[in-house]
């Protein structure tokens, strides 16, 4: 018996009636052989790991723009903290964890530079529409390794898919859709109060009272309430929920809709949208993989592709050498 079968015998015994075992799932769209050690979810927990899309992460946008601090959160460290938050919960509720963490880790690998900018700016200049949840799909499916794809189980495509606004399939789906929520809106007034936008003082007094005046406080009050109400339906309790929402609305209030971030994220999309009209004129002018997808599927889908995978850094540096003319000096 391999360690990868004695793993699985010990979920069958160990986890929940409700969680999703390896032994019976993990179907990919292409058939492989097994890993001797490892589960399936645990192969495409490392393969997501290891992909050149989930390290591009540290260098895209959360909220703050290409910001100037060490301290800031981007889509990466964002990962990193949902996928802590849904593995206790999935621990504590006996689900699988393995499972959990891949979803999490994979979520936003289709996230665009400049955060929800640059996913809107996309969506209203391409005729194919753009979701940040569905690229990510399609980063697994057909951009990772040279457009070989990471050949990931349904289950964790489904997660991935689902974890913005469907219902996930799995129990550990859903627990990464709610851990997103519970993580951003938390590091994100972190991110506000550092950046001086927001101060503790300015927080709903009827929202911290309930959830906590830090934020460990306020993301342990959102885990307890969820594993207390059980595995069965994964919520937190009406008070709970109505505290986190209060919270959610400010955010979108005095931070994600404040006039500070709308000035900045009207360039950003400006910026996104000239660079997707300038590759679809010049599709020849993207690496080959993108016109092999061109090829493949659509022009304007590879433009799409190629875009949303740049780092905000990178975009800023396309856009700068396409546009912006450079300084002219004569030769002695």
């Amino acid at each position: 018996m391999t360690i990868r079968e004695q793993i699985e015998i010990v979920e069958l015994g160990t986890l929940c009636e409700d969680a999703c075992t390896s032994k019976h799932t993990g179907q990919r769209r292409e058939k492989e052989a097994k890993c001797p050690i490892r589960t399936d979810f645990q192969r495409d927990r490392d393969r997501i790991l290891h992909c050149n899309s989930f390290r591009r992460l540290k260098h895209k946008t959360q909220v703050f723009l290409d910001p100037v601090g060490d301290h800031y959160r981007t889509r990466l460290t964002h990962s990193l903290e949902v996928a802590q938050i849904a593995r206790t919960i999935s621990r504590a509720l006996r689900l699988n964890e393995d499972l959990t963490e891949a979803i999490a880790l994979g979520h936003d690998l289709g996230h665009t530079p400049f955060g929800h900018a640059g996913e809107a700016a996309l969506n209203e200049v391409s005729d194919c529409g753009f979701k940040h949840y569905l690229q990510s799909v399609r980063v697994v499916d057909y951009i990772e390794r040279n457009g070989q794809g990471l050949n990931l189980t349904f289950e964790v495509k489904n997660g991935i898919v689902c974890h913005t606004d469907k219902m996930a399939l799995t129990k550990e789906g859903y627990i990464v859709r709610i851990a997103d929520r519970i993580a951003y809106i938390n590091h994100d007034i972190d991110d506000a109060i550092r950046a001086g936008v927001l101060t503790e003082a300015d927080l709903p007094e009827s929202a911290v009272s309930v959830l906590g005046r830090t934020k460990s406080e306020r993301i342990t009050s959102a885990i307890m309430s969820i594993v207390e109400n059980g595995v069965k339906e994964i919520k937190m309790s009406p008070e709970i929920t109505n505290a986190q929402d209060e919270l959610h609305s400010f955010m979108f209030e005095y931070v994600y809709r404040s006039s500070e971030a709308k000035a900045e994220e009207v360039k950003a999309k400006q910026l996104v949208q000239k660079l997707y009209q300038y590759y679809l004129r010049s599709p020849e002018k993207m690496p080959q993989l993108y016109r092999d997808i061109a090829d493949k599927f659509s022009k304007e889908r590879a433009v799409c592709d190629y875009i949303s995978g740049m780092s905000d850094g990178y975009a800023i540096g396309r856009y700068r050498e396409l546009f912006i003319p450079k300084s002219w000096a004569v030769k002695s």
